[in-house]
């Protein structure tokens, strides 16, 4: 069985429409109380005609035949009222990083194409700045209103009030598993780009770890409802900003299993506190996390006393490198939790695992591989055999994307045909080893080639993470005359801590050779990371480059 989220969704609250699915700040919304928002907001969207208008079988991979609606929003339930919406009407969302400036955000609306957008008021002078410029203004606006007061756009209708006056009945449409599922990259990857899985895949490539067994074997719909219905309710909470990959699939998982999404109260950055307190007064079980730019303040606040996390039972880390000292120190203050290591990408779905507990040794940068993960050679030609100490292409085949909205050339380059298989190939540098795991060395796009020798970042940076003295570290490369470019190392210590040069590059010389060790040592008060916690590589290269702490 393949399916439509929105149709499962709907499926879901017709037979618990009382259980809670969303709590938010002072929101308790149930499962009914969503579906009659998601069926609003779909009946507006088809009543401005935002829908599909081209059949998948019709189109290119890189093609998409549905109309687009931008989420332009904090976490909450409105993120995912959107998500659903737009499925409930065929049309398909897609996320938008509010971090963007106003030339970032025009190039994102005008490659997606939006027809309608649906953003918080604080982020109406931004998008105001740019509506006049984008080739094709979009057909609808929604404001949700915050904190910030900020008044409607010209044209723009006030979220509440338009799904108020909107039916909550279902529309008359046939869902398919085919229909889009878009999430746009962004980061280390270059200019954003769309990528389109069908609905149907996503589901199965990225979360089936949180959905019940044998969901997929399911023979139809109903008994896929079934399954989730008689399972117990689970409470979940994404901490990333779900304009992140990570963060919806966590999110998905949780609407669509039949469980409890909670949300902090504090939404435009990571608050310990708040987290802490959400997490022991709702019982949550599952939580994701980014590296050690999310780990280390939350183990922080609860070692600072005043929470239990008793209730946890996964915590997911991601995204960044997570030391095996801070995987240690989480298992440390909660030693019941499983601390699950799962590595991705927009592209590849939920790839890679490395599972720790408080009874097993914990160990970073070596994963078992989901269904399909295999590495691929340097010339994209065939696929490397397990214990070939090559570095090769980490790459998946089966349950993956279409391809990039609008672009031929990218996804043929990067979905190419591989020993028969077609294959998607994100960018990240892998070993096979040869008990069958994958060793993730890092993403191509922050490799620093230093005298002919190539040298992955993040295997330096976990190197050096596990230094007491050090609280978040980013490695570039920068120019040099002599070797091309140095691997240069941008630390930010941790309170009260210091450590010379000398210290720093023995610690991490017993796990890299020697001409991986970082050139220069530069500290600095505050490291710059994304929202999602994410490394600014950009940033850290003129840091790099200008060879002072900025």
């Amino acid at each position: 069985m393949r399916y439509n989220f929105a149709e499962l969704f709907a499926g879901i609250a017709a037979e618990m429409p009382d259980r809670e699915c969303i709590v938010f700040r002072d929101r308790r919304l149930r499962y009914g109380d969503i579906a009659g928002r998601v069926n609003r907001l779909a009946n507006l969207l088809l009543s401005r005609d935002i829908t599909i208008y081209r059949p998948r079988a019709d189109l290119q991979p890189w093609e998409s035949g549905q109309d687009h609606v931008a989420l332009y929003l904090h976490n909450g339930n409105e993120y995912v009222e959107g998500m659903l919406g737009a499925s409930t009407a065929r049309a398909a969302s897609f996320n938008v990083n509010y971090r963007y400036v106003e030339a970032e955000l025009a190039y994102l609306l005008d490659d997606a194409s939006a027809r309608a957008i649906v953003y918080h008021a604080r982020f109406a002078p931004t998008l105001g700045a740019v509506l006049g410029s984008l080739r094709e203004p979009p057909t609808l606006l929604l404001q949700v209103a915050d904190e910030s007061g900020n008044a409607l756009l010209p044209g723009a209708l006030d979220y509440e009030d338009a799904l108020a006056a909107s039916s909550a009945k279902p529309p008359h449409l046939t869902l398919d598993a085919d229909d889009l599922y878009v999430v746009y990259t962004g980061g280390t990857t270059g200019m954003p780009k769309g990528t389109l899985w069908t609905q149907g895949d996503i589901l199965e490539s990225a979360m089936p770890a949180f959905l019940p067994e044998g969901l997929f074997d399911a023979p139809s719909l109903a008994d896929g409802v079934a399954k989730i219905v008689a399972g117990e309710r689970r409470v979940f909470m994404p901490l990333p900003p779900l304009m992140h990959a990570a963060a919806q699939w966590l999110a998905m998982s949780g609407f669509l299993s039949g469980g409890t999404i909670v949300f902090p109260d504090v939404v435009d950055r990571l608050d310990p506190v708040s987290v802490w307190q959400r997490i022991d007064g709702e019982g949550v079980q599952f939580i994701n996390l980014v590296g050690n730019a999310f780990a280390t303040p939350m183990c922080d606040a609860l070692e600072s006393g005043g929470f239990d996390g008793g209730s946890l039972q996964f915590v997911g880390v991601g995204g960044a490198v997570t030391s095996a000292s801070v995987k240690n120190r989480i298992l440390k203050l909660l030693p019941h939790v499983i601390v699950g290591d799962v590595a991705g990408s927009s592209e590849s779905g939920s790839q890679l695992t490395n599972m720790s507990t408080s009874q097993t040794p914990v160990t970073s940068g070596v994963f078992t591989a989901a269904t399909g993960t295999c590495v691929v050679d340097e010339g994209r030609t065939r696929l490397l055999d397990p214990g070939d100490t090559d570095a090769g292409w980490l790459a998946r085949h089966s349950l993956i994307p279409l391809g990039y909205l609008g672009d031929r050339d990218k996804t043929e380059r990067t979905f190419p045909t591989v020993s028969g298989w077609r294959m998607v190939l994100p960018g990240d540098r892998a070993r096979h080893l040869a008990d069958g795991t994958i060793e993730l060395l890092g993403r191509d796009s922050v490799t620093i080639n230093s005298g002919g020798e190539k040298i992955f970042a993040e295997e330096v940076e976990a190197a050096l993470a596990d230094h007491p003295a050090i609280k978040d570290i980013i490695v570039v490369g920068r120019p040099s005359d002599r070797w091309g470019q140095e691997v240069v190392a941008i630390v930010e210590l941790a309170a009260g801590r210091n450590a010379t040069d000398t210290e720093l590059l023995a610690h991490a010389g017993k796990s890299l050779a020697r001409y991986k060790l970082p050139k220069a040592i530069l500290r600095i008060e505050t490291l710059l990371r994304g929202p999602n916690g994410k490394a600014d590589y950009g940033w850290a290269r003129k840091i790099a480059a200008e060879g002072v702490a900025a």
